[in-house]
């Protein structure tokens, strides 16, 4: 069963408290929207499932065709319903980041700069800062209740956001909140640039099924392993040339062992698909990939995924309508 009041806040920052040592700290963030509405938000720095310490990855110059969207949302909250068009977030389908760079923090430890809360107080601490920042917050939504004092922040009617985190994947008893489309982070918008804040429990598989966001088993109900090490190292989006361009995804077996590509595709922002000319792929051998048929990589920004021949994800990447504005220019990844 998916979230219910999945959402996007988009809000200023006023102030952040820890709660190391309690049994499920958090880092608490206080948020002023439209309206003097007054929202907290509960961010996860340790999981209740072992092992404890959190998957995080700060993307501090995000390209994305996402934050052109964001930078349209008024303040306040901002429901999202996953059969809908909006900016959902879904760290397997929307190419936001590559997984492996995801790296490990504890909750606290002594000392300053060294632990998942410091991350944190060290990004929001910038946008707290900064009065023309904006802080977007998806996850779900308790509240407003006029009848609840916010017990953190003492503001009332008590309102506020949790779950800010990858919300699929997850094994029992937390895969009733399974879902696609509906994953949590922290976005911060400044006047030079977005920055990103992803946070996972590592318990959490990121092979999971495109509808019920459950983890993906194999045939001995073990969870599906990491895929080959082909990575999307390039692309042509924007030929030069009159329509249909000869648009074109350059491959990189990152791995150390051939990899046949019998069977792959690409996929595009609109789920469409192209065929990988089949047979082995060498180690550290890069194989140039025409887009044929109805796949589209749109000079408006968009979304490029190869699929193994079990059709699940290896890589993914996106680009951004400025990155695409250059004709005959190749898009690096």
């Amino acid at each position: 069963m998916a979230l219910e009041g999945y959402g996007v806040l988009a809000a200023r920052a006023l102030t952040t408290r820890r709660e190391d040592g309690t049994d499920t700290p958090h880092l608490q963030l206080h948020l002023v929207a439209e309206g003097d509405a007054h929202w907290r938000v509960a961010v996860n720095v340790e999981s209740r499932q072992a092992p404890s310490e959190l998957l995080y990855l700060v993307e501090d110059d995000v390209r994305h065709p996402l934050t052109a969207t964001l930078a349209q949302l008024a303040a306040g909250w901002h429901a999202l319903n996953p059969g809908q068009d909006g900016p959902h977030l879904d760290y397997v389908r929307g190419n936001l980041f590559d997984r492996a760079r995801m790296r490990l923090l504890p909750p606290a430890l002594a000392g300053p700069d060294n632990d998942l809360a410091d991350l944190l107080d060290h990004w929001l601490g910038r946008a707290i800062a900064d009065p023309a920042a904006t802080v977007f917050a998806f996850g779900q939504r308790w509240g407003p209740d006029e009848g609840v004092t916010d017990d953190v922040f003492g503001f009332r009617p008590g309102a506020g956001v949790h779950d800010i985190h990858f919300n699929q994947g997850s094994a029992p008893p937390f895969d009733r909140d399974n879902g696609v489309r509906q994953d949590g982070a922290l976005i911060l918008r400044f006047a030079e640039r977005w920055v990103a804040i992803f946070l996972a429990f590592q318990s959490q598989s990121f092979h999971t099924d495109d509808v019920t966001g459950q983890p993906l088993r194999d045939a001995a109900g073990d969870p599906v392993p990491e895929p080959a090490g082909v990575r999307i190292l390039a692309a042509m989006v924007n030929p030069r040339g009159p329509a249909p361009e000869a648009e074109s995804v350059l491959l990189l077996n990152a791995s150390p062992d051939p990899v046949d590509l019998a069977g792959w595709r690409i996929a595009d922002r609109a789920g469409q698909t192209c065929p990988v000319p089949a047979g082995a792929l060498a180690p550290g051998e890069t194989r140039r990939v025409a887009v044929t048929e109805r796949v589209t990589l749109g000079n408006g920004g968009g979304t490029i995924t190869l699929l193994d021949a079990g059709g699940l994800k290896v890589s993914g990447v996106a680009y951004t309508a400025a990155d695409a504005r250059r004709e005959g220019w190749t898009v690096t990844f």
